[in-house]
């Protein structure tokens, strides 16, 4: 018998708390600001939307109708006929769409463009409340055409991309493009077009000056640094926009030749590339180095100018001479010591002439 009220009592505890979760999700329901959403509503991070954590700085995570793109729009009321309805309706280069005609209304155009699907078909409904009774508009997106942006450069998989969603730099280097290659500069450039695909109405380019019009339509370009972008910091994590063009461009080279491990070219990614790094970076010095006959040649961009500079690396690494820091299409020639070369190549050729004789015996 005590089992049984012992059970009975658990259960009413537990209905109590129950009934006193739900009056308190009821109430911060009734409390939150319109449009909010409580932790539960919340969708998770998909490649279709933004994760939470970026969606309190981000622009609306909704997409925004464009040129180019591909609508499908159905129209149906009471007494309306299927000819009012589209399966493949692009929008124009202006951002706008036909109106198709009722009862024999010139057809007309209204603006798409930067609406949502929700807001075109809102619109479009309004504009049919004027000829039929309660019309029903959905609107959907056949295709995505209207916000490229481009990535190429020195990037794992360059491509061309359509954006669904607001898109950071960092998410598009790293999860579509495969991240910098190790050819990467550690700089990144954007060229930025200005209201990519919309047309300005004839009264609008002859109200502004002819100079306000070129400012306009004038590419911006941006500069990041490439390291800044990886950490995720804000300045160098910008939302991307229509028409971007992203490049990491190539690090230009110097070159390495002579008496050192791996002759070939090496990367200038900073603009602080020394002599003794260049060396390092190509597996350092071979035995018998003449460092104190070490030379760089520098030729002008044109081809014109040409320089050499001799460098002491034995004065360097007593710190009495200054550390070069080299030039794009420099080259270091690092000699090897004449005479031990002339020896060691005297000795090389008797040990396989030597080789070659026939062996005796001596008694």
């Amino acid at each position: 018998m005590s089992k049984e009220i012992s059970n009975i009592t658990r259960r009413s505890c537990l209905s109590l708390l129950l009934v006193l979760a739900a009056s308190q999700a009821m109430s911060a329901q009734q409390s939150a600001p319109a449009g909010a959403t409580t932790p539960a509503a919340a969708a998770g991070p998909s490649v279709g939307a933004a994760s939470d954590g970026a969606r309190a700085s981000q622009p609306a995570s909704q997409y925004r109708i464009g040129p180019r793109d591909v609508l499908a729009i159905r129209v149906t009321a009471p007494d309306i006929v299927a000819q009012f309805s589209s399966d493949a309706m692009e929008v124009d280069e202006c951002g706008m769409i036909p109106l198709l005609s009722v009862q024999n209304e010139e057809q007309g155009q209204v603006r798409a463009a930067g609406l949502t699907t929700g807001e075109l078909q809102e619109q479009l409904r309004k504009f049919y409340t004027k000829y039929k009774r309660n019309p029903q508009v959905v609107v959907k997106i056949r295709e995505y055409n209207s916000q490229p942006v481009v990535i190429n450069g020195a990037v794992m998989r360059p491509g061309q991309f359509q954006m669904r969603r607001p898109v950071r730099l960092l998410e598009l280097l790293t999860f579509y493009a495969g991240g910098p290659n190790e050819r990467n500069g550690g700089r990144i450039q954007i060229a930025r077009i200005p209201a990519l695909g919309e047309c300005a109405s004839q009264q609008q380019v002859a109200a502004s000056s002819n100079a306000q019009a070129e400012n306009a339509d004038a590419p911006q370009f941006l500069l990041l640094n490439l390291s800044d972008t990886l950490k995720g910091e804000e300045k160098s994590n910008p939302y991307l926009q229509p028409g971007d063009v992203i490049t990491l461009p190539e690090a230009k080279e110097a070159y390495v030749v002579g008496n050192v491990l791996r002759p070939g070219p090496v990367l200038l990614k900073d603009d602080h590339l020394t002599l003794t790094r260049a060396v390092a970076m190509a597996g350092g010095l071979m035995p018998d180095t003449k460092k104190g006959s070490v030379r760089v040649i520098r030729v002008d961009a044109d081809g014109g100018n040409r320089q050499e500079i001799p460098v002491d690396l034995a004065a360097i690494d007593k710190h009495k001479a200054e550390d070069i820091t080299l030039r794009p299409n420099d080259i270091v020639d690092v000699p090897v010591s004449g005479g031990k070369r002339l020896l060691k190549s005297i000795i090389g050729a008797g040990a396989n002439s030597a080789g070659q004789l026939p062996i005796r015996i001596i008694p």
